[in-house]
């Protein structure tokens, strides 16, 4: 069982990277932004959301995306702490949606300390309904998820093997700098420590 959201690209980029961001702050800790313009975007041109996206949707550019990152740095910027839940993430991006009058897109939060078995399920909801999901993971003891540590980033797709002998494993898209990788979603969720991160969920109406 597998799906998987389009997602856009800005020349060879699969979607933006905040290492292209003006500032030294918002390239070391604008993900929150980054996250938010790539969610934009994709609402922007998969569900026709109009005022969401302030710039010419039939081009797009690098200089256009850091100008909206830049904008977006207004409701999530970087903080010594960081964008540390997905409760601080829902208030910035919701004033963003609000001051854009985008009313129909709701989100709540998911703790990273709910078991794994409401995450997977959760996360394939989303999915199937043609949401992203913004992701957040704060500290990690496996090292293989470096780069992903006191990091927001996208989840677009699953895959679940099925079939007599298939591993009962999710492998989750996750969607950062400009690529993405396919992760054992178990794992990435299970992170070793009790400071959690966790998920957004949205809604349309």
């Amino acid at each position: 069982m597998r799906k998987e959201l389009e997602h856009f690209e800005i020349g060879n980029s699969y979607g933006g990277n905040q290492d292209w961001f003006r500032t030294f702050m918002m390239r070391i800790g604008g993900c929150g932004a980054e996250t938010a313009c790539d969610c934009s975007l994709y609402f922007r041109i998969h569900s026709d959301l109009e005022n969401i996206y302030p710039y010419d949707l039939s081009l797009l550019s690098k200089h256009d995306y850091i100008s909206f990152a830049h904008l977006m740095e207004q409701y999530l910027w970087p903080r010594m702490s960081g964008i540390d839940s997905p409760e601080i993430f829902i208030a910035g991006y919701s004033r963003y949606l609000s001051d854009r009058g985008v009313e129909c897109l709701s989100m709540k939060p998911f703790s990273g300390s709910e078991p794994y078995e409401k995450a997977e399920k959760a996360l394939m909801r989303q999915i199937d309904a043609g949401f992203p999901v913004p992701t957040l993971i704060l500290n990690h003891k496996d090292k293989e998820y470096r780069d992903y540590v006191w990091h927001w980033f996208i989840i677009n797709g699953y895959n679940k093997p099925e079939g007599e002998g298939a591993e009962d494993n999710l492998y989750v898209k996750a969607v950062s700098y400009s690529s993405y990788r396919w992760l054992d979603f178990r794992k990435l969720w299970n992170t070793g420590y009790s400071q959690k991160g966790g998920l957004v969920l949205f809604d349309m109406k």
